[in-house]
């Protein structure tokens, strides 16, 4: 790393403060880290901020700022329950009064969305900000049929990423959800996702939703969707197993605000081809309905027959159907109906069906937007139906 010094001068680390905002920096390449150095110094006074990252040369590099070195900080590509417990001890050990979380490729995030994050804990305004990026149409829809709506049915939270990959943490949210961590990691498990939306809701905690606006998402090691669906939704499941007390309490979402669209158009989005997809979803129907059969009641099971002869640009998966489905297979993982891995790899081409419905709505003329929020709303509309199977599973069984 070079030496040189673009920053603003400041007084030497020995004589600074407790800072006020802790801010924890994936790994990045020495360009990257400079551009974000940068937009930090612009929103805040240097005495005011402690850098933590994994690079050991930028304390040299930097010395107008505060830097500590994190061996640990942030190399996956989404917040794991390691960095949540090594931002709430470094901001203990520091007396930083807030944090703020950024991961890879985070010299993509703009001047003015770094300083809203930071500054809505700093402020002590909100205890866990949240960004809402605008991705491309096709981007996060993992995200877009599973995370969202099912948080914001069961959660109330109207946050469009629950699984953001940066945040801003009061040290109180922090200090809980490191708490949470830390369970996870007494047990080698590390790499854990965790999910703060869930967590600040059950603590009664306040949540702010900011417009970040485009952002370069990194991408996992291994993106294979056999890989990246079952590991994700598996988490968020077993996340919602353990907050049922919480969840099957009667609450309303927030009302809907003013943002931007979460997907962004371009002249390269071209519509892809579904029938690869459509493809998958039939092989799934002729040769997993004995596994569906054991979690999907006899109604979705003539939804997904119906859709299975469905032919090309008329393939529409209901919205209703959808949200039970997720329900159903939210419930046999609960009861264990039957092994967990096989479980959410019997979920994928359902996922599918739903992504080729959604590219096909589109297509169709409907805002990307527009269909993922009606999606969302289905969910809340069925949220009796997996409190009930919740409740009662036997009474509903097939």
């Amino acid at each position: 790393m070079a030496t040189t010094n673009p920053l603003p001068d400041a007084t030497s680390s020995s004589a600074l403060p407790g800072a006020r905002v802790l801010v924890l920096l994936a790994a990045l390449p020495q360009e990257q880290l400079e551009s974000v150095l940068v937009n930090l110094t612009a929103s805040f006074a240097p005495e005011d901020l402690l850098i933590a990252t994994a690079d050991a040369a930028a304390k040299d590099a930097y010395p107008a700022l505060r830097i500590v070195t994190a061996p640990a900080t942030r190399v996956s590509w989404t917040i794991t329950a390691a960095d949540f417990v090594n931002a709430y001890q470094l901001a203990h050990e520091n007396s930083a009064s807030s944090i703020l979380m950024l991961g890879p490729e985070s010299d993509s995030l703009s001047l003015p969305a770094l300083r809203e994050l930071a500054n809505a804990v700093i402020t002590a305004s909100t205890d866990l900000a949240i960004p809402r990026y605008a991705l491309p149409p096709r981007a996060g829809l993992v995200n877009s049929a599973i995370l969202y709506p099912l948080s914001r049915a069961l959660f109330a939270s109207r946050a469009r990423f629950p699984l953001a990959i940066d945040l801003g943490l009061s040290l109180r949210m922090a200090e809980r959800i490191s708490a949470v961590a830390q369970r996870f990691t007494a047990h080698n498990q590390s790499d854990a996702f965790l999910w703060p939306i869930n967590e600040a809701a059950v603590a009664g905690f306040t949540i702010s939703e900011f417009d970040v606006g485009p952002r370069v998402l990194p991408q996992p090691a291994e993106p294979d969707l056999k890989t990246i669906l079952p590991l994700v939704a598996g988490s968020l499941f077993a996340d919602v197993e353990a907050k049922a007390a919480f969840w099957q309490r009667t609450r309303q979402s927030p009302p809907a605000r003013n943002h931007p669209p979460a997907t962004q158009a371009s002249a390269a989005d071209a519509t892809p081809d579904i029938a690869s997809m459509l493809q998958t979803f039939r092989l799934g129907y002729a040769n997993l309905l004995e596994i569906w059969s054991l979690v999907l009641p006899p109604n979705s099971l003539l939804g997904l027959k119906r859709l299975s002869m469905t032919e090309g640009a008329a393939f529409r998966m209901p919205d209703a159907l959808w949200a039970r489905i997720v329900f159903d297979f939210l419930l046999a993982y609960r009861i264990r109906t039957i092994n967990r891995g096989h479980l959410l790899g019997a979920l994928i081409p359902l996922y599918l069906a739903w992504v080729a419905s959604h590219i096909n709505i589109v297509a169709s003329g409907v805002d990307p937007e527009h269909h993922i929020e009606a999606v969302a709303a289905a969910f809340e509309l069925e949220k009796p139906y997996i409190v009930s199977r919740w409740r009662w599973p036997d009474r509903f069984n097939p």
